[in-house]
C-alpha cells in the first residue's frame, strides 16, 4: 500500500468553501480503482492549511489511473483554485515493505 501525502495551503479566507468542495471531491477519488481510504485533517496551528493522506493499492493507481483519468479533470475543477502554492505530493510506503 501507497500513502500519498499532500500539505495544503488554502488561500486566505476560503477554507469554508474549500471544505464543500472537498465535500463533492472526494466522492470522484473514493470510487478510483486502487484507492482504499482518505482523511482530510485541518492544521490546529495554521488556518487555512490542511493535510491529506490518501491509501492506494499502488503508485500507479494514485500518478496513472487517477492522474490520467476524465475523474480527475472534476477534480481538478473543485479544487485546484484553491491552492497557493499549488502542492506538493509525495509518496510513502511502510519501512517494512522497502
Amino acid at each position: 500500500m501507497i500513502l500519498e501525502v499532500a500539505i495544503l495551503n488554502i488561500k486566505e479566507g476560503l477554507s469554508a468553501e474549500f471544505e464543500i468542495n472537498f465535500k463533492k471531491a472526494e466522492k470522484i477519488i473514493s470510487s478510483m480503482k486502487g484507492y482504499v481510504s482518505h482523511q482530510l485533517k485541518k492544521c490546529v496551528e495554521q488556518d487555512d492549511k490542511y493535510i491529506l493522506l490518501v491509501n492506494w493499492e499502488t503508485i500507479e493507481d494514485h500518478e496513472i489511473g487517477f492522474r490520467q483519468s476524465e475523474e480527475y479533470l472534476e477534480w481538478k475543477a473543485l479544487l485546484h483554485h484553491f491552492y497557493e502554492p499549488f502542492p506538493t505530493v509525495e509518496h510513502y510506503k511502510l519501512v517494512e515493505e522497502l
